[in-house]
């Protein structure tokens, strides 16, 4: 049998194995920590313990001999407890049975054998588990081949996969998770009963299904696991949206590219650049507009009016279907989908000051996020062509710096304040200080006075004059 000892050298097992001795029961460590050590993948911070007895006793018995003494949390439903210590969290476990009824994925749960809890596990590799205890401390129990699996890189179920998938539906997105952070293959078998019991993860609450989202999300390659959604069918299920960008139209010799594949190229192109989770989802989403605006016309082909403004409404009734935060992340992202047209056009056009200044002023903060996304939304095959769009934006990025170094438009602040207009005309609050404000940003943005204070006065008491503003007079009638 093999061992594993060197796994086990922290502090925290020694302790678990003398309290699992003193309440006289055996325990294991189980799951990700054992097939992420043999992977290599670097230190855990998640631990899971299963103790052939009370799982919430050996807890407390842990918590007892550690030197600090740390506060066991207790889930009486779930029969598990967990404690933080050494910067890791702990959680126990009672070796269980479990059974499952058609509408829940909450298992009916008696106590069991190590063999019924490695049993009820979602996947070979993560059935693994090392002894803690004192006469096979570190000894390797793997009833499924699940090192062989780590060595192939293979994503299987212990039982049948039908059964592991209907019982628990989540387990469906957490093989595809799994594939998708560890490069490894879903086994055939195991993909073909993800295919056919896809419609089962409509039990599953929308809060658990974003959470393996955003892990996926977070992948070196998210791709990956957004073509196995698509390919079981999940996505077209959690996803709509996205699915139905998928397929090239032709009339009259004139197609359009696949919008599908295009959006998972640009999220592994931004995801070579940013972790940030939420310009991730906009690189998803920038293009979801496109499907409900596709349109074909005679003389200039196939076109996607206003998918951008489409798209962000979209956004927001994604979002709350899927429960996702309906706060300043939706709204960081809708603003993206909104604008991820913006950097393009100017391109397309000859690069003006006064478009330059008013795409900074609209980004604002986001201006970096948003050229990161039009950059890695270039998903052409034609190396002269990706070279152009790539210097376009060279010169597009040059020209902001210029700008934003003169005008200083990204953190806007208008030069002339209401107060001031008020003091001026002597009037109170009312729609003419809007119009004057208004009028002089405009102004600064259309690069027709600087942003100075003298020149924007200026323009205030020729704007009070044509409003019929006198100075220091009040609002003529």
């Amino acid at each position: 049998m093999k061992n594993y000892k060197g796994a086990l050298s922290h502090n925290i097992f020694r302790v678990i194995t003398r309290a699992s001795e003193e309440l006289n029961l055996e325990s294991y460590v189980i799951g990700g920590f054992v097939r992420d050590h043999i992977l290599q993948r670097g230190e855990p911070k998640d631990i899971d313990i299963v103790a052939v007895g009370s799982g919430i006793a050996l807890a407390r018995k842990v918590a007892e001999i550690l030197p600090h003494k740390p506060k066991v949390q207790v889930f009486k439903n779930y029969g598990t407890a967990m404690l933080r210590a050494y910067d890791m969290e702990i959680e126990f476990v009672g070796a269980r049975k479990e059974s499952y009824q058609k509408d829940s994925r909450k298992p009916l749960v008696e106590d069991g054998s190590l063999e019924d809890d490695q049993n009820r596990r979602d996947f070979t590799i993560n059935a693994l588990a090392l002894s803690l205890n004192e006469n096979s401390f570190g000894n390797l129990l793997d009833p499924f081949n699940g090192i062989e699996d780590l060595n192939s890189k293979i994503i299987r179920t212990p039982l049948d996969p039908d059964i592991t998938y209907s019982d628990d539906p989540l387990r469906m997105l957490r093989a595809i998770r799994f594939a998708t952070q560890l490069n490894f293959k879903i086994e055939q078998e195991s993909l073909d009963a993800i295919t056919r019991n896809k419609k089962r993860i409509k039990i599953i609450s929308n809060e658990r299904i974003t959470d393996e989202l955003h892990k996926i999300m977070l992948a070196e390659k998210p791709s990956k696991g957004f073509s196995l959604l698509h390919k079981t069918g999940l996505l077209h299920i959690i996803m709509p949206e996205l699915t139905a960008l998928e397929g090239i139209d032709e009339i009259e010799g004139q197609k359009h590219k696949d919008n599908f594949w295009h959006t998972l190229e640009v999220v592994d192109n931004i995801a070579e650049n940013t972790d940030d989770l939420w310009l991730r989802w906009a690189a998803l989403l920038h293009d979801i507009g496109k499907a409900p605006t596709k349109k074909f016309h005679k003389k200039i082909g196939w076109t996607f009016h206003g998918h951008e403004f489409v798209g962000a409404k979209m956004v927001f009734k994604l979002f709350k279907r899927l429960r996702l935060p309906l706060n300043d992340k939706m709204k960081y992202v809708q603003k993206l989908v909104l604008m991820s047209s913006r950097p393009i056009a100017i391109v397309d056009n000859d690069v003006t000051d006064s478009a330059v200044r008013r795409l900074i002023f609209d980004a604002g903060e986001d201006i970096e996020d948003l050229m990161t996304l039009c950059e890695a939304d270039i998903t052409t095959k034609n190396p002269k062509r990706y070279k152009q769009y790539h210097n376009n934006f060279k010169v597009v990025r040059t020209k902001m710096k210029e700008v934003e170094e003169r005008d200083h438009v990204r953190q806007f602040q208008p030069p002339v304040s209401g107060e001031e207009i008020m003091k001026t005309f002597n009037i109170s609050p009312s729609r003419e200080i809007g119009i004057i404000k208004e009028t002089i940003k405009e102004a600064i943005l259309e690069g027709e006075i600087p942003n100075e204070h003298e020149a924007a006065r200026e323009l205030m008491l020729k704007k009070g004059k044509e409003l019929g503003l006198s100075v220091g007079s009040g609002q003529s009638q």
